[in-house]
């Protein structure tokens, strides 16, 4: 991309894969290959792209990471590990560029529920008006409307605002008691995944 379009002023990591299974039974095959594309590939794209927005201290990084990068979710501990990677590379580079006073370089993380992509078929939400399985557009619409805000973290929907910041003081059991309740715990119960290609 670099060769045949040159430096962008906009990088959006997008790309993700889930395997959906239990720790003890995700081949190994596929653990690293979900740390590969949901984290690794953030470190190849910045040190890319990067360079050239620091040189003329203007661009913005958006990592589109998940609420699964919040908080630990049973069914996906290969793909929270990489979600909670994702945001926490996307935070240090943003202090990087604060501390090297590259404040026309911004960082957008975003941190949404499940997005009906059909990555995640068969996942459900026990309470869809709270937690609902968002619309694909209208994410993209609430991105774009955080990096022209220069909004730094995006969490959809907003009650994952709420749930979040209950979860950093809130004791252990109690916080999983408000996601068993959400029904967090088990969202990956029916999970099918996207149909395989034949």
């Amino acid at each position: 991309v670099k060769k045949e379009v040159g430096d962008v002023s906009i990088l959006v990591n997008n790309a993700g894969i889930v395997i959906g299974k239990r720790f003890m039974d995700s081949p190994d095959s596929l653990v690293a290959k979900t740390m590969e594309v949901n984290t690794m590939a953030h470190f190849w794209t910045y040190k890319a792209f990067l360079p050239a927005m620091i040189a003329s201290n203007h661009g913005h990084l958006v990592s589109i990471a998940s609420s699964a990068g919040l908080c630990g979710v049973n069914h996906l501990s290969d793909y929270c590990a990489s979600k909670f990677a994702a945001v926490g590379f996307a935070e240090s580079i943003d202090m990087e560029m604060r501390t090297l006073r590259k404040t026309g370089v911004k960082t957008t993380i975003v941190c949404p529920f499940v997005i009906n992509t059909g990555m995640f078929d068969g996942a459900q939400t026990k309470w869809p008006h709270l937690l609902p399985i968002l619309d694909p557009e209208y994410v993209a619409e609430r991105i774009i409307t955080a990096v022209r805000q220069n909004q730094e973290m995006l969490m959809i929907p907003r009650i994952i605002y709420v749930l979040y910041f209950l979860k950093s003081f809130l004791p252990v059991k109690a916080a999983v008691l408000l996601l068993d309740y959400f029904g967090c715990l088990n969202i990956m119960d029916t999970f099918k995944g996207r149909p395989k290609k034949e």
